[in-house]
Parts: structure tokens; sequence; C-alpha cells
């Protein structure tokens, strides 16, 4: 079998597996959450909404829809998926703008008392109202519509202005719980509020420019513009203080210092003049910077020829490995809570250096990529009849939950772009 008949056999197992799966992802209003919504369709994850979760397989099931085609189905889903947003704004925190990471149909979320102490919501909350809005013709009336929910989101930014940022400009986890990326090195056991996060400031960077867009398209360009100088200014910081013109590729830094004030009591002769330190930890994130526009060209083109190709550290026969290879903590090892991030090959870290490839005009590079993903996915099918959460990226071989199906919908959108038919992009 060549490889072209390969691929057009597993695209054909990927895409019908998932139209007999996707139903699992879409849950009625229960108890406390009054909206239908989007979850991620395993035992694992029974019935919960997460935050970085619904966004992203929504973008794969936009896809699964538009291959679909049926309207009525379309229109019957557009409840799960706003409902995914307006779930969350319901569950916000009205004096601060605090948003919970997930919500369990059994238990009622509370505020915790330590907020500030606390992760909430991943910023991905506005960048799935404005893919919404986007495929919805723009308009915006679902969210404005009801009640404040639209007033709440604003909140929602506001905190991350108000209580997660750094003197410097840059993001940072308030600590290592509910980052999405469990166990990165780069924040998994640090102390509190000492990561700022090349993840976190990619997605906080994107959702600075969603924001700014759906304000926009309410006629609120007063307000959007505050948030555009916002976005602005944290880009400046992406750039000043993640890009590492050593190695060529963007990272998280440390913002473990002492305070200033201490510092000038022992070191008056020459105080410190820098903010944060680099982690030249080399983790999957540090290619975001590509997704989100923020790499220029001349860095995007070091960071794949030097990191993206290198098979000491990314590169794998399955797609790009979450942790680079040389580092000391590298491991395949199947876990849960935390979900192992130390090198296993995921669905969403494909998903996203594939598009910062595209982005970047990296095609070659985004192809290979595609069909790894794809072969990674139809061999998993093929053999055991799902998809998993991760796997090893020598073999591609599954490493842990069976039937995850959440952001793997995204093998859709990799492989409609591969074949050069019609594929659905996030905001």
């Amino acid at each position: 079998m060549s490889t072209r008949q390969k691929l057009d056999k597993y695209t054909k197992l990927i895409q019908n597996y998932f139209l007999n799966n996707y139903k699992k992802t879409l849950t009625t209003a229960v108890n406390h959450l009054k909206y239908p919504y989007i979850t991620p369709g395993c035992e694992q994850y029974l019935g919960s909404l997460w935050d970085w979760d619904s966004l992203w397989t929504n973008v794969g099931l936009k896809q699964l829809l538009l291959e679909l085609g049926d309207h009525k189905i379309i229109e019957s889903a557009f409840a799960n998926e706003s409902g995914s947003i307006l779930n969350f704004l319901d569950f916000t925190d009205t004096r601060s703008g605090w948003i919970p990471i997930n919500i369990q149909r059994k238990f009622l979320p509370q505020v915790p008392e330590n907020i500030f102490e606390r992760n909430m919501h991943k910023p991905v909350i506005a960048q799935h109202a404005a893919f919404l809005t986007k495929y919805n013709n723009g308009d915006i009336s679902w969210l404005t519509q009801k009640k404040d929910y639209f007033y709440r989101l604003q909140l929602f930014i506001n905190c991350y202005i108000n209580h997660y940022k750094h003197e410097c400009g840059l993001y940072f986890w308030q600590n290592d719980s509910g980052v999405g990326v469990d166990n990165d090195p780069c924040s998994y056991d640090r102390p509190p509020r000492s990561c700022g996060s090349i993840l976190l400031n990619c997605f906080m960077y994107k959702e600075l420019e969603a924001i700014v867009y759906l304000l926009r398209t309410a006629k609120l360009n007063e307000v959007a513009e505050n948030y555009e100088i916002e976005k602005n200014n944290l880009k400046k910081a992406i750039q000043e203080y993640c890009w590492d013109e050593r190695d060529g590729f963007y990272y998280s830094v440390d913002l473990n210092l002492m305070p200033r004030d201490y510092q000038g009591q022992h070191h008056r002769g020459y105080l410190r003049d820098y903010p944060c330190l680099i982690q030249r930890i080399g983790v999957w994130s540090g290619f975001m910077a590509m997704w989100a526009g923020l790499a220029t060209k001349e860095q995007a083109t070091r960071m794949v020829k030097e990191h993206y190709h290198n098979e000491k550290t990314f590169k794998a026969p399955y797609g790009v490995r979450t942790l680079s290879k040389m580092e000391k903590m590298y491991s395949i090892r199947a876990s849960r809570n935390p979900s192992c991030w130390l090198g296993p090959i995921w669905g969403i870290s494909n998903y996203m250096v594939f598009r910062g490839l595209i982005n970047y005009g990296f095609t070659r590079e985004a192809k290979e990529l595609a069909e790894k993903t794809i072969c990674l996915f139809g061999e998993d099918i093929e053999k055991t009849g799902a998809v998993h959460e991760y796997y090893q990226p020598g073999n591609g071989e599954p490493l842990c939950n069976k039937g995850f199906l959440n952001w793997n919908l995204l093998a859709l959108n990799i492989s409609a772009w591969y074949e050069e038919r019609e594929s659905v992009i996030e905001f």
C-alpha cells in the first residue's frame, strides 16, 4: 500500500470514528449547568465542563459539522457551543471576574476564599466567543442579549490584567494547579507566581485580540482601544523576555526573584535591573509563539530549522514531543493527575504546532506533521477501535485514557487542510 493510499484509508477511519462518537461530547443542561455544553466525551472526564477543552473540542466539532452538512444538526449544536461559554459566565465572581477552570455537574462550584492564590479559567473564553461569533456571520447577539454576560467576559479579562500580571508585563500562573500542561517543569512544583508561562502568555495575547474583535463587533470601539494597547504591550514583553537569541526559541521565564527593595539592602553597588530570568527548558509550548503570530519571520525560521527538525529534541515519528528528549526530566510514563506532558505526543500540541507552521508558510513541514498525526490516530483506531489521550513518540502506541475524544477531533481539521478541503480554523 502506498503512503497516499494509507493516508486516505486512515482519513476515512478517523472521519467515521468521530462521526460515530461525536455526540458523546454534547451534554444536555443538568443541575446547576443551565445550558447544554461540550464535554471531553470520555469516562475519565464524564460530564464535566472544562475551559480550554471545550474550545478546542468545539473547533474540531465545527469541522465535523461542516463536513456533515446537515443544517438542522448544525443549528442544534450551537446551543452546546454557546452554552459552554454561558455556563462559565454564569459562575463568574462579579466582584473580581474570577471564573473556575472546570464545572462538574454533580458539584456546585464555589469561589475560593483565597481567590488570587488560585488559577482560574485559562484565557481562552473570549477566543471561544470570538470563534463562534465569526462562524455565526458576526452575530454577537447570543452573548450580548443574555443577562450581563458580555460585561462578565470583560471582567474576566480585567481580572487577569489586575491580578495575574507581573511588573515586566508578562502573565503568570498563581500555582501549578489546572495549568493544562499538568507537569510542565517550568511551573510544576514551583513556588507560587513564579512562572511566566509562554503557553499562558500566548493564550493571553490571543485572548486580548479576541476581546478587541468582540468589542468592535458590538460597536464598543473606545473600550476596544484599551485592550488593543494591552495586547501590543504584551507582545513587546513576550518578544523581549521570552525569546532566547542564543537558542533560537521561545521559553517561559522565572519570576521568582527577591523584591528589589530587599536587594537594595545588600547590593547597593549594582541593583538588579532585570525583572525575570529565562527558563531554558525545551517545552513544546515555545512553538506557540508561531501559533499566536508573535514570532518574527526570522525567529520562526530558526525555530523550525533548529528545533522542529531536531530529532534529538522535539521531532519524533508521530509528531512533536511535548518535552525535548534532551531534558533530564523527559519521561513518557503514563499517569493521571497529573497527566504526563514530559514527552508524549498529544493531539492538541501536534495541532498547535501544525497551525504555527502554516502561519509562517512552512507548508512542507505542515504536511509532514499532518501525515504523522493522521497516521497516529488512524493506526490507533485500526488497532484498538478508539483514540487515546496521549501516545509514545517513537511508535505511536497509546499510553492513557481510551476513548478520549476532546481536542483529538482536531485531526479532522488537519486532514481537511491536508486534502485541500475547507478547513475550520480557531479565532
